[in-house]
């Protein structure tokens, strides 16, 4: 089987090359790397090869590729779908192109792993890396009662951004320290010692595309009418999302309901030992593969609402692990059948 990276230079890419290196993909015996005309020609170990990056042409350099894990951000995912899939491979976009297509399955394998295996174009969607570590704690949730709504409130590492945010926020570092000017540039302002309540752009209705993400996303992906409503805010983090979230159910769940629930779940680690103040925070989660769940208590404002706080690495399991996940799961079905 032949596999194929697609932005491989850039964060996600690289996050790619070190979860394959770890867990390499059932059968798979070659990995081709894919960049832009300025990454082409850049060379990475993997597993002790030196890979090179080819750049991305519309040619028929997929021909033999069975899978395309893509990050290379939504122009290029559409400018290259077909070319990417015209032969037949299968393409794991990261990137928001195809999200909301109705042709296109979006998929987090410990929630709908199955709609991964409808894919008319050849092509599955990765979901929002906020989204993603969202519906993994919710799966939990819907186990016990059907949810009803969600408030959520997300707290974005500069990671999120990709190499250029935390490149920026460490740079401020630097800057602060030496009583320099500080640099803006990914950032709408400042982020050393700041939050911005404004990720991506703003929409009519006043929430952010990035909040209309999760509005949207998360309906597909769980197939359900559940209502939606998040503010994202970016935080001086460099790498791993943290949210907290206020669900509303159709009848009465305990927090230790919740909590069982949790811990016999695929993805989720509880940490929520409070005597101890043991609770998930994302200094101690950057590299971690699971969605880490804790603070799980009433809603004091719901009788029928639980609320609880979520940590996971959005470059790991909110982009490249799931897709590699997805990965997984289609060889499974192949093998199986």
């Amino acid at each position: 089987m032949k596999v194929a990276i697609v932005g491989a230079s850039g964060a996600v890419g690289q996050e790619f090359l070190s979860i394959l290196s770890e867990r390499p993909l059932q059968g798979m015996d070659e990995l081709v790397l894919f960049g832009s005309a300025r990454s082409a020609g850049k060379e990475y170990n993997y597993n002790g090869k030196t890979l090179v990056v080819k750049e991305l042409k519309h040619n028929d350099d997929f021909q033999d590729i069975d899978i395309a894990l893509v990050s290379a951000g939504g122009g290029i995912s559409k400018e290259y779908a077909d070319t990417i899939t015209k032969h037949g491979a299968i393409m794991i976009d990261n990137s928001s192109a195809f999200r909301m297509d109705q042709d296109v399955p979006l998929v987090v394998p410990e929630v709908n792993a199955e709609a991964a295996n409808d894919r008319p174009r050849n092509i599955i969607a990765n979901p929002n890396c906020t989204t993603i570590q969202m519906v993994v704690a919710l799966k939990a949730l819907e186990g016990i009662s059907h949810i009803k709504r969600v408030h959520v409130s997300s707290y974005q590492s500069a990671s999120g951004a990709g190499a250029s945010g935390m490149a920026e926020l460490e740079e401020q570092v630097k800057q602060f320290v030496d009583n320099k000017d500080l640099t803006v540039e990914a950032f709408a302002h400042q982020l050393l010692f700041n939050v911005i309540p404004h990720i991506d752009v703003f929409q009519e209705n006043g929430y952010t595309k990035e909040e209309m993400k999760m509005y949207n996303e998360t309906k597909k992906i769980m197939s359900s009418d559940v209502e939606v409503s998040a503010t994202c805010v970016r935080v001086p983090v460099m790498r791993a999302h943290s949210e907290a979230i206020w669900c509303e159910t159709e009848s009465p769940v305990t927090p230790a309901e919740f909590r069982a629930a949790c811990e016999a779940a695929e993805g989720i680690t509880v940490v929520d030992d409070l005597p101890n103040l043991g609770y998930p925070m994302p200094y101690d989660l950057a590299g971690k593969d699971d969605v880490y769940v804790g603070r799980i208590r009433e809603d004091l404002a719901n009788p029928n609402g639980i609320t609880f706080w979520c940590v996971s690495d959005q470059i790991r399991k909110g982009a490249a692990l799931n897709a590699v996940q997805i990965a997984e799961y289609l060889i499974s079905q192949k093998v199986s059948a």
